[in-house]
């Protein structure tokens, strides 16, 4: 089994392409090793001393780190994708709850339900393949008076240029094609 790798734009972060599809529907981020229950792969990951986050993708698994140099910690995650992909262990757990891709509690008023449909498109058609290429997700999570407010995940999360991708890029395209939004804004 051959396990490519890729840079992200985070330097804690590396994306990891097993060639065997990661998740069939949805995505799953782990931020802490307690969240892991429902997946052997990212419990293998966890065990990894320095792993502090874990995001599975459609073809991906993105994993964090510590200020472990990648040198030291990247034969280590090879090792425990390829065992887990050796053992034949699921991904996940039957019965485990995969989050869609729009999971989560979203705020906007009803007359504003048309442009918040626009800018999800916008962002499932336009910006999420990007994010995900860079090892990432991006979330709606509200839109009020102009302002968006959208989550980002995985190698994205606490990336040193999420908020130049988000107000410099995201916003931009947003503002040419809805003149409505202002300003986009992180949130966790």
């Amino acid at each position: 089994m051959f396990i490519q790798t890729e840079a992200t734009p985070n330097p804690e972060t590396l994306k990891f392409l097993p060639g065997k599809p990661v998740m069939d529907a949805g995505v799953l981020d782990y931020t802490a090793p307690e969240d892991a229950a429902s997946s052997p792969l990212a419990r293998r990951l966890f065990a990894v001393e320095g792993v502090t986050g874990v995001f599975l993708g459609s073809d991906f698994i993105s994993v964090s780190k510590d200020a472990t140099p990648w040198p030291h910690l990247k034969p280590a995650v090879l090792g425990a994708i390829m065992e887990h992909y050796l053992s034949g262990d699921p991904v996940i757990e039957d019965g485990a709850v995969v989050e869609a891709t729009a999971d989560g509690e979203e705020d906007f008023l009803e007359e504003d339900a048309s442009t918040v449909a626009m800018i999800k498109e916008i962002l499932d058609e336009r910006v999420r393949p990007a994010v995900a290429g860079d090892g990432g997700d991006i979330i709606f999570r509200a839109y009020r008076d102009g302002v968006v407010s959208l989550a980002m995940r995985g190698a994205c999360a606490g990336c040193p240029s999420s908020t130049m991708t988000l107000q410099m890029g995201i916003q931009n395209l947003l503002k040419h094609f809805i003149p409505e939004v202002r300003e986009v804004r992180p949130v966790a």
